[in-house]
């Protein structure tokens, strides 16, 4: 018996076999890559390196019982730009997966919910560089985040050394060692886990900007920073914060202080370099960790600031140390007259609401804030 192929079938399956070929031999190996979103708001994973140009497969899986998460791959040094875009989507963003329209988007895997995973295949960028991922879920983007690594060798800083990722998951940090184990052992807590102060979230706060910070201070002392305005917007006393609406994704949904409110900055941007009218151009930079509290590092109109928050030894305010570098005029501090708290400086002259000092003596100054009892 005779079997006749039309031409046509004979090329679809020359062409099948050759494609199979392709992907068996010359084609480029496949890099899988696995993530799990895990309790307390993070990845098992916060870093992983490809090559330049490889073909990645990456699978992420919601493991967490309670919340839902995405997956936003961003260009470098775009994470938080990315964040900012998803919180404005406002009403908008659960039809869009809280994943903006972005340029700054180059990959992005949609919310899924506990137990549901999502893969997405991609071609590895051509140029070496670290390229963040992050979850942009209401609430999430500032804590919940890793990196890509791209690089033709695969080697990666320490990960006890790397700035890129978050500080909490850095190893030699005893906090890090109990933030995982209560992660990966699903305690029931009213925070998804538990920490030693001083430590902070990135969340969504009441009379503060979108790009809140809280720090939780030893001595039952808490304070809320402002990352968009480049300064300190409230402290409080007492316990933390109720994050609960927050994290389980609650539409409008902000934390919730739970201690007594002593100190509200009145003055938008209190510190001021040449004029005690000039109005700063605020940027942040950064923040980072020294000596277990965070020192936040950021730009007044293009002259770098730093600033750290300790309590005072009796419990009863805040000490500010900040240090402005190559200041070219005189510094400004404009403080509340209000009575809520009183102040105590190490250097400069105050005069008419303001403390002022020069250029020199603004390299590190101090300034004590203590709960008032009127």
């Amino acid at each position: 018996m005779v079997i006749k192929y039309s031409t046509t079938l004979i090329f679809c399956f020359a062409l099948l076999l050759h494609s199979a070929l392709l992907a068996q031999g010359d084609g480029k190996k496949i890099t899988s890559i696995e993530l799990k979103a895990i309790p307390g708001l993070q990845f098992d994973k916060v870093r992983f390196s490809v090559a330049p140009g490889a073909e990645v497969k990456l699978t992420v899986t919601n493991s967490d019982d309670d919340m839902p998460h995405n997956m936003v791959i961003t260009k470098p040094g775009s994470r938080a730009d990315v964040v900012l875009a998803a919180q404005q989507l406002a009403e908008k963003g659960p039809e869009m997966n809280f994943i903006p329209k972005s340029p700054l988007v180059l990959w992005s895997i949609p919310v899924i919910y506990s137990g549901e995973s999502k893969t997405i295949q991609f071609k590895a960028p051509e140029e070496p560089g670290i390229y963040p991922f992050v979850c942009t879920y209401p609430g999430h983007g500032f804590i919940m985040y890793g990196y890509m690594y791209v690089t033709e060798n695969g080697i990666m800083p320490p990960l006890e050394n790397d700035e890129n990722i978050p500080p909490l998951r850095r190893t030699g940090d005893k906090k890090v060692q109990d933030t995982e184990s209560a992660a990966m052992h699903h305690h029931p807590k009213l925070h998804p886990y538990d920490n030693v102060p001083p430590y902070l979230y990135r969340v969504f706060i009441e009379e503060s900007s979108l790009a809140s910070i809280a720090v939780h201070l030893p001595k039952q002392l808490s304070y809320c920073w402002d990352a968009a305005l480049c300064q300190l917007q409230f402290a409080w006393q007492g316990e933390f914060l109720d994050n609960t609406d927050l994290w389980h994704g609650h539409k409008n949904a902000y934390a919730k202080v739970l201690g007594e409110i002593f100190y509200q900055e009145k003055t938008e941007f209190p510190i001021r370099i040449g004029s005690r009218e000039s109005i700063p151009s605020p940027e942040f930079l950064r923040y980072k960790w020294i000596d277990g509290y965070p020192e936040f590092h950021y730009l007044l109109s293009g002259v770098e600031v730093h600033e750290i928050i300790h309590p005072n030894k009796e419990g009863t305010g805040l000490i500010r140390t900040i240090k402005v570098n190559n200041a070219k005029e005189p510094v400004w501090f404009l403080f509340n007259a209000d009575g809520q708290v009183e102040y105590g400086f190490n250097k400069g002259e105050t005069e008419n609401g303001a403390l002022k000092l020069s250029p020199d003596e603004a390299k590190e100054f101090t300034i004590r804030m203590t709960k008032s009892n009127k």
